[in-house]
């Protein structure tokens, strides 16, 4: 797997949270039409800004950890893999219904309020990014994939944008479509919030699983485990 399609899939395994679909459909349904391109260009920002401050430390750490450690560190890489996609479980949204009932709510409530002002609407987005930012490990895996492939820091900016952009498609997608087909649309983002409603802890769980098995895959092909090359960077 190249380095373009494992960075493409995690960005798609980003859009999928709660502040870059669940909030946008929300939104959608929404009474008046709020400004949801604003809401996905801050977030998007957001979420770019934070990338490169980030990758600013991340790559001298995980150059120097590689130099460090060597195959210690493919270790460590497959230890956490297996760590997180072991984690996952205890996200089953049947073991935890009332856990994702008062998440959705709580994020409905905060989305009608903030519907009315497009400041709040950026506000709401902030408030996202930075709640979510304990928990964005497919970006934090974008970000540690392409700390190792010397691309340099403006090359970095210049992929995070682009993984960014491809976080909030499948929202601007249902947004197209909410402004070509009005109503008609309504069953679909009706149908995709009510999954979010039920599974917004489900999936967190899930996101952890994928992730954890992008790393132990990784390292354990590195580590001769596997005669498949997943080629990360």
């Amino acid at each position: 797997m190249t380095l373009l399609l494992s960075l493409v899939v995690l960005a798609l395994l980003d859009s999928t949270s709660i502040g870059t679909l669940f909030v946008p459909v929300l939104l959608m349904l929404t009474p008046g039409r709020p400004r949801l391109l604003g809401y996905l260009g801050t977030i998007a920002v957001f979420y770019l800004a934070l990338g490169v401050l980030i990758a600013l430390g991340a790559g001298p750490l995980f150059a120097g950890a590689a130099t460090a450690l060597g195959a210690t560190g493919y270790w460590l890489e497959l230890v956490a893999g297996v760590l997180l996609f072991a984690l996952s479980f205890r996200f089953d949204p049947k073991r935890r219904p009332e856990a994702s009932d008062a998440l959705g709510a709580k994020w409905t409530a905060r989305v009608h309020q903030a519907a009315e002002s497009p400041r709040a609407l950026v506000v709401l987005a902030l408030t996202a990014g930075l709640l979510e930012a304990a928990t964005m490990f497919p970006y934090l895996g974008a970000i540690a994939l392409l700390a190792g492939t010397g691309v340099g820091l403006a090359g970095t900016a210049a992929i995070l944008a682009g993984y960014c952009l491809v976080m909030i498609l499948p929202a601007l997608v249902l947004f197209g479509l909410r402004l070509a087909l009005a109503d008609r649309v309504t069953p679909l983002l009706t149908r995709v919030n009510g999954w979010f409603a039920k599974h917004a802890v489900g999936a967190t769980g899930w996101i952890l699983g994928i992730v954890g098995f992008f790393l132990a895959a990784d390292a354990a092909s590195r580590l001769g485990f596997l005669n498949v090359e997943f080629d990360f960077g």
